[in-house]
Parts: structure tokens; C-alpha cells; sequence
């Protein structure tokens, strides 16, 4: 699944440019435009453009020549150039959904779907998985953050899209989906076979250490995370320990609203969380602490990343780094550092698009090469296999240590 931070549910249906072509546009002989230059206007929107039409309309006119039965499929070469419109912009986050598509897209924002239960992107135009959550079936699996899907099923991921992919390896629970997986440290690619369930997103783990260590496990930034931190923070107080462990690895992110307001516990109101930089588009919004600040500088706090650790969780870390309120313990974050806003097309089709990425209180930009840990450590294979989680025991040697 592909999962974007800050969801902007528009009532406003907008008009794509193709669908306000269609519109308001003089046609000439043999439906070519009479004219290079665009202008439209309606109600909501303008839309006016030097480019040159033309060449639309004779691909147009030669598929309904010469393509059997390409009369009774204009509704699919509509949804076709708005998607060719779309992936022009050579961003794997903006997406045109069709009727189907945003179907699926909709019941994975909600939280329950059928499928493996793992996150996806494009890295270095590879499909990539961030992480798998936990206890789900790509995590039984053995599904790690960083797995190149080079397959799916007999399907080459070269080329494919995130939503495409995605809808491939979806499918109806008890049914079985192949990936054919390139693994840092294999020779060769592995074939994993996984069989698919009703995956339900998990959210939070609290426990006290016998060492006095406080560890909260966050899986997501989901709708009800944030009132879930709460209650964790409540515990950890209760706990009367001063030793806070964050784990964020694996956690691939969720809604902005849910990592401000985890932030806003340790920083005084009105610091800034996160800037989101518009370009030359619009001024940057910044988004600022609400100012529980309930902890002193004797906190002990310690964040958990990786690889699989993306969007909200590099939000939230990366705010607790800038400040000095916390030290990031692991290896680097992933690199997903842009907003995507989910608008209406139609009442059954949506457009995902980019609109802005995202900075940290030091303005360093996370989509350029995620967030770097304080204390690195290396996951190796021989860890792996014996087991052995050496982030998390450096992590517990140093708060232990008192040396933070």
C-alpha cells in the first residue's frame, strides 16, 4: 500500500484540463482546435495554456479510424491521457485514480483492506518496499524495509506505478501472490510467496523495561494515533521512569496532524514542527507545537529509525533532532519528505498530486536524503539471523549509560 501524510478532502470539484478542453474549446475541421492557444474559464477555475493541442486531437481522430471498436471506449482514453497527463510530471507520489483505483485507494486510508500489509514507493525508480507492519503477512513473510520488488507474480515492476503495483499485489484474502524480491546482501533474487489477508493497521505498543527503560512502539500515524500517544505518555508518566525509547522503525507514516501533535509533548508552544515549502507556488505553511511541553531537560529520550521509517515518523524525529530533545539511534530514515493532496475529479475518480515538501525546524529538506542518526548502526546479516536487534541494544546501552 501507498499511504500519503496530509489528506485534503476537497468538496470542490475541479476540472482537468483535458475535461475543460472538451469543454470550452472552438473545434475545427475534422475536430482538430482551430487554435494553439488555450483559454478557459468557468466558475471555479481558469485554465489557459500556450501548449499546442493539436497533436491530442490527430491521435484522437486515428485511433476512431483505425482502432476496432474505439468508439465505445472514449471514457477509458479519457481516464488514459488524464494518467499520461499526470505521469508526464515524473513524480511516483502524484496519481490519477479511476473509478476503481480510488476505491481501493479510499479503503486503504480507512485502515482495513485486503492484501499482504506492507508499504511501498519508487526509490531510484525502483519499487521498494519501506517497511511491512507488523504481524502482518508480508511481515511473517520475512518482508524487510529496502526489498526491491523486481516481480510481481510474472509482472516486471520496471516502469510500473505505485497504484498499479499495488493493485497486483492486492487481491482476495486466502489468495497467493509471488514477489520476486533483490536483497542487499543476497546474490541472488529470492521468491516469496504470501498469502493474502484482511490487514488491519496496527498503532501502538507500550512497555516498562525490566531496566526501567519505557518503550513505545509506534507502527503508524493513523485517524486515532495521536489520542493513542496520549495515553502512552500518560503511562510513561505513571511509569515514574525517566528513560523514554521511541520506536519509529518501520513505521511508514500517516496523517501530519497525528506528528505535530505527538511533537507538541516535548516542545513549548508555537516552535516550529514541520514547514511545508510550496516553491514559488504559494508561501510556505508552517506547522507549530501546541505546547504540552510536560517534560524538563532531565528527560532521557532516545528515537529508533530506519530505513522503513518515512514521512510522519521523519516529521516527528526529525523535529525531536533540530531541537535536541531527542538522539536518533538506527540507520537513515527513507526519504519521504513530500505532501500530496487527494482531490475530487469526479465523484468517483481522484487526483494525488504533489504540492509541497517538507522541511525541518533547521529547514533541511527530508525528501533529499531522509534523516541521518546521531548513533548509526548497522543491521548485518548474521544479526538478522541470530536475532539479535543491535539498534535497539545500543539504544538501551546509552540510556543506561547516562552519558546522553
Amino acid at each position: 500500500m501507498q499511504k500519503f501524510l496530509k489528506e485534503r478532502w476537497s468538496a470542490v470539484i475541479i476540472l482537468s484540463v483535458l475535461g475543460a478542453f472538451f469543454w470550452g474549446v472552438h473545434v475545427g475541421a475534422n475536430n482538430v482546435p482551430a487554435i494553439d492557444k488555450v483559454s478557459l474559464v468557468n466558475k471555479e477555475t481558469q485554465v489557459e495554456t500556450e501548449a499546442d493541442f493539436a497533436p491530442f486531437w490527430k491521435v484522437w481522430n486515428i485511433i476512431n479510424e483505425k482502432y476496432p471498436k474505439a468508439d465505445k471506449i472514449d471514457q477509458e482514453k479519457i481516464y488514459g491521457a488524464i494518467a499520461g497527463l499526470v505521469d508526464s510530471l515524473d513524480d511516483p507520489y502524484s496519481v490519477f485514480f479511476t473509478p476503481d483505483e480510488a476505491k481501493l485507494f479510499e479503503e486503504e486510508i480507512a485502515g482495513n483492506f485486503t492484501g499482504v500489509g506492507m508499504e511501498v514507493s519508487i526509490k531510484d525508480k525502483i519499487l521498494t518496499v519501506i517497511a511491512p507492519l507488523k504481524d502482518t503477512p508480508a511481515y511473517k513473510a520475512d518482508i524487510r524495509p529496502g526489498d526491491k520488488i523486481l516481480k510481481i507474480d510474472k509482472t516486471i515492476t520496471a516502469g510500473l506505478s505505485i497504484e498499479k503495483a499495488i493493485k497486483l499485489i492486492r487481491g482476495e484474502k486466502g489468495t497467493t501472490v509471488t514477489l520476486t524480491i533483490a536483497r542487499e546482501g543476497e546474490k541472488e533474487p529470492l521468491e516469496i510467496k504470501i498469502v493474502r489477508d484482511t490487514i488491519d493497521i496496527p498503532t501502538i505498543d507500550t512497555e516498562k523495561r525490566p531496566d526501567g527503560i519505557f518503550v513505545i512502539k509506534l507502527y503508524s500515524f493513523s485517524a486515532n494515533s495521536a489520542s493513542l500517544f496520549r495515553n502512552a505518555i500518560k503511562s510513561f508518566v505513571d511509569s515514574r521512569s525517566d528513560k523514554l525509547l521511541l520506536d519509529l522503525r518501520g513505521n511508514p507514516g500517516g496523517y501530519l496532524n497525528a506528528a505535530v501533535d505527538m511533537a507538541s509533548w516535548f516542545l513549548p508552544k508555537g516552535k516550529i514542527v514541520v514547514t511545508e515549502d510550496y516553491g514559488n507556488n504559494r508561501e510556505p505553511e508552517v506547522f507549530r507545537s501546541k505546547g504540552y511541553a510536560i517534560f524538563n531537560d532531565k528527560l532521557k529520550f532516545l528515537i529508533l529509525i530506519d530505513g522503513g521509517s518515512a514521512s510522519a515518523s521523519e516529521i516527528l524525529a526529525g523535529a525531536m533532532q533540530d531541537y535536541g530533545r531527542a538522539k536518533l539511534v538506527g540507520s537513515p530514515s527513507f526519504g519521504k519528505g513530500s505532501v500530496q493532496e487527494a482531490i475530487k475529479v469526479t465523484s468517483d475518480t481522484l487526483l494525488k498530486i504533489t504540492v509541497a515538501k517538507w522541511l525541518t525546524p533547521n529547514e533541511n529538506s527530508i525528501s533529499e536524503k531522509g534523516l541521518t542518526p546521531d548513533y548509526p548502526v548497522e543491521v548485518t546479516k548474521k544479526d538478522l539471523e541470530n536475532k539479535k536487534d543491535a539498534q535497539l541494544e545500543k539504544a538501551v546501552e546509552l540510556l543506561l549509560s547516562g552519558k546522553l
